[in-house]
């Protein structure tokens, strides 16, 4: 087993289980980044309303950071399932 294998989603119903909930995740994320970006950026039209706009960036930008990290998490998690798999074939067997 490897990190950030393709095919490592099809690998068991545990791995697809564990694909689904970290990709309904970063899409969660995605569309949050996005929404704040574009609620700063129409924010800015009023000078009144910069901080609020800027804090919208710093927030929409800690979304950004998350993605890679949710990958990197769900990949952990193939990593683990993995071993849970063959541990439990060692023992059937």
């Amino acid at each position: 087993m490897t990190l950030f294998d393709p095919a490592a989603h099809a690998r068991s119903p545990r791995h697809a289980r564990i694909y689904a909930a970290y990709e309904i995740a970063h899409t969660v994320v995605d569309f949050a980044a996005a929404l704040l970006f574009l609620i700063g950026s129409i924010l800015f039209f009023w000078p009144a309303w910069e901080t609020p706009a800027v804090w919208c960036f710093v927030i929409g930008s800690l979304c950004f950071a998350m993605k890679p990290t949710i990958k990197l998490l769900r990949e952990l998690s193939y990593l683990r399932a993995g071993k849970i798999e063959e541990l439990a074939a060692q023992e059937q067997a």
